[in-house]
């Protein structure tokens, strides 16, 4: 069994990390310090550590000052929290004056569980990539989290990292390597793509051992940022496969599928099928539950594999009609 490990605790414990390193690093969070881990920060450095209250608004604006006299300010709460109630503040304060701020929200997604729809951001990703100057970083990983939060810190301008609640499979080992916008393929193959991110990575990396059996070659690529998005791995492995599944804790609309099917269609249109929350609300249930019931696991992600496999002779039929 791999060493499962929250995205969260591992956000934690690269702050005290960049606070040791840098000490214009600042964090500030919305009285949920206890479940977004930026307790560890507070407590070795309670003088740039400052708790905001519920008011995430307010929050978001205070960090963009910050940044303004030279600080790089993370602020965290949930996701729902930090990407609903203060998107306007996201948008101007920090998006239009590009400030050195980074959202980094945790309990993202269905996996919050018994929380419920009220808890559940699976509308993030859609929310925070279409804010210009924004970078946009779902780690799948505690190791890949711990990278990416220090790239951010390196980073100027704001970045938006997504983070789970539940415990994830460790899947990187130390010998790996982060770099804001590339995309990482994990495992190669011939007959199908399978992009994912998040907690969905180690979903796809089941699924490929599920179509291995069944003598089906299944890439999988790793697309921790979603904002800038790796076009060329992305058209690079599809142009080998010929076909694409994406594979995402989120909606289907504007999210990680989303943005690959964008880029698909203008630089190499392949059949496709996104795997994701389909448009609809979550509801409350442990993490595992909601997985099944909305159809994001490991079998799913290779029953999808099997739809877009179907497709593609069909496919090559029509394009040789058409070019006769």
């Amino acid at each position: 069994m791999p060493e499962m490990l929250a995205t969260r605790k591992a956000y934690g414990q690269a702050l005290v990390e960049l606070g040791r390193e840098n000490p214009n690093v600042v964090v500030l969070d919305c009285d949920l310090s206890k479940s977004t881990m930026t307790n560890q920060f507070a407590k070795e450095f309670p003088e740039r550590f400052i708790n905001m209250g519920i008011a995430e608004a307010n929050m978001m604006a205070t960090a963009a000052g910050l940044a303004a006299c030279g600080k790089i300010a993370f602020t965290s709460t949930f996701a729902v929290f930090a990407t609903g109630r203060a998107w306007e503040q996201a948008r101007m304060s920090i998006g239009y004056t590009r400030m050195n701020v980074k959202i980094a929200a945790t309990h993202a997604g269905v996996t919050v569980g018994e929380d419920g729809a009220s808890h559940q951001a699976n509308e993030d990703i859609a929310l925070m990539r279409v804010i210009p100057n924004f970078t946009v970083i779902v780690p799948a990983d505690a190791v890949e989290t711990r990278q990416a939060v220090h790239a951010a810190a390196r980073h100027a301008g704001p970045a938006y990292i997504r983070l789970g609640r539940a415990d994830v499979p460790v899947i990187f080992d130390d010998t790996y390597r982060f770099e804001i916008g590339s995309a990482v393929v994990m495992r190669e193959g011939t007959d199908i793509s399978l992009f994912a991110c998040g907690g969905m990575v180690a979903e796809a990396l089941k699924a490929a051992d599920i179509l291995a059996a069944e003598g089906i070659s299944a890439e999988v690529v790793n697309v921790s940022t979603i904002k800038p998005l790796d076009v060329e791995t992305i058209v690079a492995s599809v142009r080998k496969t010929g076909a694409a599944v994406s594979a995402e804790e989120h909606t289907i609309i504007g999210g990680l599928g989303g943005a690959i099917s964008e880029a698909l269609a203008e630089e190499y249109p392949v059949p496709m099928k996104r795997v994701g929350i389909e448009d609809c609300f979550g509801e409350s249930g442990t993490s595992d539950e909601l997985l099944c019931k909305y159809c994001m696991t490991g079998p799913n992600i290779a029953d999808a594999a099997r739809i877009v496999l179907a497709r593609k002779p069909a496919l090559s039929a029509v394009e040789g009609e058409a070019g006769r």
